[in-house]
């Protein structure tokens, strides 16, 4: 049997180890698997580097971790490095998780590492589920899950949405 690979690439630029905290995550859910980890300057970076770890060391998986500033530049940045991986995951098709933390989300910076770290454990445990279990995904679908925050839960099907 072939173990399975799961690429995990971050950023310099990051303001927390996001890696660590994704392969810790990753750690916890079990084995069969082989984690591969690399880490680049910035968000820009993420694109090649996630198609590096498909193409060259046959990851199966990727979470593409970063946390874009603040600033207006960081935001355009941003966006092409999340177009870039929407790129390389059709290049390969190959699922690339992009596990983006915006240093704007939250109000008191204080609250950026918690953030930060649900977020990234929550998409480790979705990668995981998409490479092991995909079936456990489906009975989330429609419930509103958010990553980092708390979840929204399902619309109340009994409502009238149409008005």
């Amino acid at each position: 049997m072939i173990m399975k690979r799961i690429g995990v690439v971050d950023t310099t630029f990051a303001r927390m180890d996001m890696g660590r905290v994704a392969v810790d995550e990753l750690r916890s859910l079990g084995s069969g698997f082989r984690i591969v980890r690399r880490t680049v300057p910035g968000v820009k970076d993420l694109p090649v580097a996630a198609k590096k770890l498909i193409e060259e060391d046959e990851c199966d998986i990727v979470i593409a971790l970063g946390m874009p500033g603040k600033q207006p530049v960081d935001k355009t940045c941003a966006h092409e490095a999340s177009t870039g991986l929407i790129q390389a995951q059709l290049m390969t098709n190959t699922h690339i998780m992009e596990v983006f933390v915006h240093m704007d989300e939250v109000e008191d910076e204080r609250n950026l590492p918690e953030l930060a770290e649900r977020r990234t454990r929550e998409h480790a445990r979705n990668a995981y589920l998409l490479l092991f279990r995909p079936g456990a995904l489906v009975k989330e679908a429609g419930t509103g899950q958010r990553q980092g925050f708390r979840d929204e839960g399902p619309l109340d099907e009994r409502s009238d949405v149409h008005h």
